[in-house]
């Protein structure tokens, strides 16, 4: 059996195969109040259908002010955790892990949806003000955000354990924690974006601060056998930002707090940076966290082909993968990989009709 078609147990949690469903913001919550509907159970399901080993919701917000959009989920009440309750059972039904990412935007909020342009949208617009760990925005033409007082971060720790909270009730077998992609916990761990000279800026370690925080009062109230993520921007292609040294020391410091695996990604948290992509090109950072830190990684960024992700495996670069764009477009990708590396697949019943 290939290696990407081998099971990995993390905590208690045994996974069927190494293909994690990378969480992908879908901007569809019509109400504007972040719940759930049709549109996530189809999109979800369907690739736990397809075959993927986990099934990750996209990133949902621990509060109203932290949606990227209007139109993204949170996980910070009740109707909003109901309404996830069928997606996780179906989800389950099909033999795949049922795992949510936790967010907050910081100062990357209240945008219009992508195919819309992502322009800022105003209080008129339903918009709303941002907030980071400075009042530095993102770029020249985004909103200044007003800089968070102790106060305030924390009740964002506090809205991050609610919503872990949440997940582990309503039957989300897997947690991940947001720190990438120049959104709030990235913001904080940033010497670009936080320029606090308090205990949570200065320092690597006062940088981290905020995050430790988050990932101590999540380990704090989910159960143990919870397998905890955390998807991290292991650099971010800026000439004096955060870099892969820096991630190595926060991913062993999350190690030893509980974390289970580091999702590394990079970049976006600056529109200076300097980003060549290509089939696998953030495959090293990985691997650097891997070796570096001694920790448990997914590697992701246009893994499209089969033998590409289990090369990656037996090279031991990761000992995951998590794919993304090529699962939207091909959500039964799992299935072909396992026919081309194994030499067959299971399909379901109601799909057997295509393959004979």
């Amino acid at each position: 059996m290939s290696l990407l078609f081998n099971p990995i147990k993390i905590r208690s949690i045994i996974i069927k195969n190494r293909i994690f469903v990378s969480p992908m913001c879908q901007y569809s919550s019509e109400t504007k109040d972040g719940v759930p509907n049709e549109w996530h159970l189809v999109h979800l399901g369907t690739r736990a259908i397809g075959g993927a080993g986990l099934v990750m919701a996209e990133a949902t917000s621990v509060t109203p002010e932290g949606r990227i959009s209007p139109y993204d989920l949170g996980l910070w009440n009740s109707k909003q955790a109901d309404s996830f309750q069928p997606i996780v059972k179906f989800i389950e039904k099909y033999n795949s892990i049922p795992s949510i990412q936790l967010a907050h935007a910081g100062r990357k909020a209240s945008r219009n949806k992508p195919w819309l342009g992502s322009n800022r949208l105003n209080i008129e617009e339903d918009g709303w003000d941002t907030v980071a760990p400075s009042s530095i925005p993102y770029d020249n033409n985004w909103q200044t955000p007003e800089e968070l007082t102790k106060e305030a971060i924390a009740n964002l720790i506090s809205a991050f354990s609610k919503s872990a909270k949440y997940a582990a009730d309503i039957g989300f077998k897997c947690i991940e924690l947001h720190l990438a992609h120049g959104y709030l916990a990235n913001q904080f761990l940033s010497p670009i974006s936080n320029k606090r000279t308090d205990e949570y800026g200065g320092s690597l370690k006062n940088r981290s601060r905020f995050v430790i925080e988050v990932v101590k009062a999540v380990r704090k109230v989910i159960p143990d056998s919870i397998p905890l993520f955390a998807r991290i921007s292991v650099t971010e292609h800026v000439e004096g930002g955060w870099d892969t040294t820096d991630s190595i020391e926060l991913s062993t410091t999350l190690k030893s707090e509980g974390v289970d695996l580091i999702d590394c990604s990079s970049g976006g948290n600056s529109p200076d940076q300097n980003l060549e992509t290509f089939p696998g090109y953030q495959v090293p950072l990985a691997s650097h966290v891997k070796k570096g830190a001694d920790i448990l990684t997914g590697a992701v960024g246009m893994i499209n082909k089969p033998k590409q992700a289990e090369k990656i495996l037996n090279d031991n670069h990761s000992d995951v993968v998590f794919i993304g764009r090529e699962l939207l477009r091909n959500p039964y990708w799992p299935l072909d990989a396992k026919s081309e590396l194994d030499g067959s697949t299971i399909w379901p019943g109601q799909y057997i009709r295509a393959i004979q």
